[in-house]
């Protein structure tokens, strides 16, 4: 999950004080790797798959299933196992914000041959395998995207009785800080955010009714201290913690382009199958233990990370915050980054203009300058003690920082200080499967679209705007059969309509488009 420093955190007053230096700092350091690597071309296919995991405690007498607050040590025991141990094992293993979670990689990355998709499958099962091996019995590890009772009495074993106070982490009425995993950036992460936003997340996801629902649907909440009652609506279910949204699971693959200009390309068409791809995989319809009208995570880990105060998101003019800002951290793309994607900018773009005009001095064309300087009015929402002044040239902590927190549907990742690692653009919508033949099958999918449209120069792109309505749609209940999604009508420029025609019929969606031209 991002950037995970080692250190001492500092609270959310003093990280704020750093704020100007992080970004200045985070600047420079994309302008050495852009410098150093900008002209980069010729690297190869490589790519590879995360999965994340929860560990669910089965008893089987009473019928119940709760959540193991045990990720740490089992955790420590792969990788002792492992890594630790052997350097090429073939799979690794990182942690993740729920102290009931995991996520596993491969160990290495996958290439370009087709042997190599074979594999995909057999490490997913590997990895399912090695971390079922360190687990206690009637212990589990399971791809669920949202566990059903996360948030009610009872959810984790042990028991934990949330406590909401202002000295915790989160201050919620159903997630216990326990739950949280106990690295610091991820406690700090959410003690900042709701610091930062000057009150807590708010979620509130529309109930499913059907003939057994009260109409209207309202609860009530007996710890509150009226924060949440202000904040609940009628016929919603209402959470109030970024553990709702982060503490679920995905499916994300990240591949390496040959050059710059590729994974822009890549991260542009791509973006508008996103939403496609996310309704595809929708497989979170259960939150504090209803079943709710929504069938993906989206928008509800969008909400459980949103640091905007009143003024950014236009609730009071703005005073003490410098934009308005149209979105969360955790949401879809804002710009298209290659130059056939900027004409298909049509939604409003809050730039750091003095970011966006050192960029372009320094010869960043003006696509990425306004990407980066997006990216960079965001403040950072960690920062370590022993992390704060860095050398710029090698370093790039300042700029994940940054980045990391920018939670999109697709990433553009420049290359890691000195490494051999070329550029990268990572996948994100997707929703983890139950099984690896699934999983797998969904990332190696992605992976062979991009060589489709690498192969073929395939045009998928659409206004921007259209695909943030295509993002609504997808995370509507049963959009899959349902909904009807803005599509490219030429994607080939009047050539391979056969080759094009078999692409759509693969994402199952050919008779739920709305062509554009």
């Amino acid at each position: 999950m991002g950037l995970l420093s080692q250190g001492s955190p500092l609270s959310w007053e003093k990280t704020q004080r750093h704020a100007e230096h992080v970004r200045k700092h985070g600047i420079l350091q994309f302008l050495h790797i852009y410098r150093a690597v900008g002209e980069r071309h010729k690297d190869v296919l490589k790519w590879g798959d995360e999965v994340e995991y929860m560990l669910v405690v089965f008893d089987h007498k009473n019928k119940r299933a709760q959540l193991s607050l045990t990720g740490g040590d089992v955790l420590h025991a792969l990788q002792e196992k492992g890594e630790r141990v052997n350097p090429n094992h073939p799979t690794l293993w990182r942690p993740e914000y729920g102290s009931y979670m995991i996520e596993g990689t491969p160990g290495q990355p996958y290439g370009g041959t087709m042997s190599e998709f074979n594999t995909v499958q057999d490490n997913m099962r590997k990895r399912r395998l090695e971390a079922a091996s360190v687990l206690k019995q009637n212990e589990a590890v399971c791809t669920v995207t949202s566990f059903p009772r996360l948030g009610c009495p009872g959810f984790t074993i042990p028991e934990c009785v949330p406590t909401p106070v202002e000295t915790g982490a989160s201050k919620s009425l159903f997630f216990p800080d326990e739950a949280i995993n106990k690295h610091p950036r991820f406690s700090t992460l959410t003690r900042n955010i709701r610091h930062r936003r000057g009150e807590k997340v708010v979620i509130n996801v529309p109930i499913f009714k059907d003939k057994n629902t009260p109409s209207p649907f309202i609860e009530t909440f007996p710890n509150d201290d009226g924060e949440g009652a202000r904040a609940v609506k009628p016929d919603h279910v209402y959470m109030d913690a970024m553990g709702f949204g982060m503490g679920n699971c995905c499916l994300q693959v990240t591949f390496q382009a040959c050059s710059i200009s590729e994974a822009r390309y890549l991260y542009d068409q791509l973006a508008t199958i996103c939403p496609i791809v996310m309704a595809l995989s929708a497989a979170a319809p259960f939150y504090r233990g209803y079943v709710t009208d929504i069938d993906c995570r989206w928008g509800v880990i969008s909400a459980s990370v949103d640091d905007r105060t009143r003024e950014e998101r236009g609730l009071e003019p703005l005073k003490n915050n410098r934009y308005r800002i149209n979105k969360s951290r955790y949401d879809s793309i804002d710009s298209y980054l290659s130059e056939c994607g900027e004409k298909y900018n049509d939604i409003d773009l809050t730039v750091d203009k003095e970011i966006y005009e050192q960029l372009v001095k320094e010869g960043i064309d003006h696509l990425l300058a306004q990407h980066i300087a997006h990216l960079f009015i965001r403040d950072p929402l960690t920062l370590f003690e022993e992390k704060i002044h860095l050398d710029d040239a090698n370093e790039s902590d300042h700029f994940e920082n940054i980045q990391s927190t920018n939670w999109q549907t697709m990433r553009f990742k420049p290359p890691p200080p000195n490494s051999d690692i070329g550029w990268r653009v990572e996948f994100r919508p997707m929703e983890v499967q139950l099984t690896d033949f699934e999983n797998s099958a969904y990332v190696v999918f992605v992976v062979l679209l991009t060589r489709v449209i690498l192969s073929y120069k395939l045009d998928f792109l659409i206004p921007l705007s259209k695909v943030d309505e295509n993002m609504k749609v997808a995370q509507k209940r049963d959009a899959v059969r349902q909904g009807m999604f803005y599509f490219r009508k030429d994607i080939s420029k009047g050539r391979l309509l056969s080759v094009c025609l078999s692409v759509c019929l693969l994402v199952g969606f050919i008779r739920h488009l709305k062509y554009i031209r």
